[in-house]
């Protein structure tokens, strides 16, 4: 039998709320059709945003949004998606799809829905073709609430009080498709670029995030980081926020990724193992951050990650739609759990992305709506937002094939503000059942709530049956007299347990 071991008694450090945040990007149907439908559209909306969409992420308490890209980001021009829409000027997206961008959904659409969302705003500026005129005006339009040309042009557009930006990235991907810029070379752009970056509100409250690197390019990162200190004030502190990563998890290559949902045990545990990889990538970036910002005041914003397969059959391959399984769910399980325990570093992390893309929360299809297996994780993992990081230690056995081996067990635990602990669990085993005995230093369990995801490893739902995998009460566990908890976590399971204080 595993053990837990938890230490309620110790903290670590606190589980920022926007580890559990979200990504939109104009690519596929992620924007158009899956939370925008116009307000014209016969499918429920308000303001032309899917009802029904809307309250399914309510209820993961999403934290913050990220918009309008990746890629897109750095051939957006804002002042396209503003005013009339029968006005807005229109594009070929000639990064995903070579379709036409009309430019209904822009600035205003996108501050609309994150106010129905009730969170933060996470807007990422075109370095790669945009000016540093077009980004501070962009700064200004948004912010400003005194007279000047672009509040002034807000307001004409309807909108008399200014938003609140709470991120705003200099440029995505600039080693890529956000410019194929040496680190260097970006490094001066962004100093020079965030310097327009005004505080108009007057508090501080900005975050500017700058793009660092892909996966394990640690030449960037220190590059990146030493053209961006400030040898005067010796930190980075004022100049940068966040520095971002990306890494997706893709089981095979980028020419053949492998499907979503046809896969045996090997192409399972080849998956897992590449997920749990990102957790060195955290490690070896941070060691790097570290010569440079000591105190931790710099996030690691981890703004794309997840997993990357084959569009399924018949659909365009520009638009990235893919199932979402029993596989996917796991990714995220261990991913979280990781991202948790480097809280003292990880300071925001957005899943690639949010609808009908990739690792998406949820697919739709005209009318109809589905929640995801991955979905069902970040549900059963929101009360890990701003809690406190608990100690813990969890035995693991290795299992896996000669080529990839990995942990049997995936864990985190946290404290919320009430004294509640939550525990969530992945048993990472495609095929073998977990007993584990979960113990305390000193509390002695008393009350307890769970829920568990479980099913086939190439179990997902269809619009045909979008049930056939939920998050579901699970009361299969036994409280000892000594306040243990002993339980069994299926196969290919997530499980959380919230223990009453």
């Amino acid at each position: 039998m595993a053990k837990l071991t938890i230490n309620e008694n110790k903290k670590l450090g606190k589980i920022n709320a926007e580890i559990y945040g979200q990504f939109s990007e104009h690519l596929g149907r992620c924007i158009y059709e899956g939370l925008y439908v116009g307000e014209d559209s016969e499918i429920p909306n308000v303001n032309g945003m899917r009802i029904d969409v809307v309250n399914a992420l309510k209820d993961l308490k999403i934290p913050v949004l990220r918009w309008p890209g990746g890629c897109f980001a750095d051939e957006y021009h804002w002042k396209d998606g503003i005013g009339p829409k029968a006005e807005r000027k229109k594009m070929i997206n000639t990064n995903w799809g070579g379709v036409l961008e009309d430019n209904s959904f822009g600035t205003h659409e996108f501050m609309e829905l994150c106010e129905q969302l009730g969170c933060k705003t996470y807007i990422n500026g075109n370095v790669g073709s945009g000016t540093v005129q077009e980004m501070s005006e962009w700064i200004e339009y948004m912010t400003f609430d005194g007279v000047s040309p672009m509040s002034e042009l807000r307001k004409k557009n309807g909108r008399e009080k200014p938003w609140k930006v709470d991120y705003f990235g200099i440029g995505n991907e600039s080693w890529g498709c956000g410019g194929n810029m040496t680190p260097d070379y970006y490094g001066n752009l962004y100093r020079r670029y965030q310097s327009f970056v005004k505080d108009y509100a007057g508090d501080g409250n900005i975050h500017k995030i700058c793009c660092g690197p892909n996966a394990d390019d640690y030449h960037w990162t220190e590059e990146v980081l030493k053209k961006t200190y400030d040898h005067t004030q010796k930190e980075l502190h004022g100049m940068m926020d966040g520095l971002s990563l990306h890494y997706y998890t893709v089981p095979g290559d980028w020419t053949n990724k492998g499907s979503a949902t046809e896969f045996d045990e090997k192409d399972w545990y080849r998956t897992i193992k590449k997920a749990l990889y990102i957790e060195e990538l955290i490690e070896k970036h941070s060691h790097i951050m570290d010569q440079y910002d000591p105190e931790k005041k710099i996030g690691m914003i981890v703004d794309e990650w997840g997993c990357w397969f084959d569009v399924e059959f018949g659909t365009n391959p520009g638009f990235l739609y893919q199932q979402n399984t029993m596989r996917d769910a796991l990714v995220a399980c261990a991913s979280l759990n990781i991202f948790n325990k480097h809280c003292n570093r990880v300071k925001m992390a957005n899943i690639a992305q949010m609808i009908n893309v990739l690792q998406a929360m949820i697919l739709t299809e005209g009318n109809k709506m589905l929640l995801t297996p991955t979905y069902y994780v970040f549900h059963m993992y929101r009360n890990h937002q701003n809690a406190e990081l608990l100690e813990s230690d969890m035995e693991i056995s290795e299992i896996g094939t000669d080529d990839d081996k990995i942990p049997d067990l995936s864990e985190s635990v946290s404290m919320d503000e009430a004294g509640n602990i939550h525990i969530t669990l992945g048993n990472l085993s495609p095929v073998q059942e977990n007993p584990i005995e979960i113990r305390f230093f000193e509390k002695r369990a008393e009350h307890i709530l769970a829920t568990i995801l479980t099913g086939p490893m190439k179990g997902h739902n269809t619009f045909e049956e979008p049930e056939a995998i939920r998050e579901t009460e699970f009361t299969d566990f036994v409280i000892t007299d000594s306040g243990n908890i002993c339980l069994t976590i299926p196969p290919c399971s997530v499980l959380h347990l919230e223990v009453k204080s």
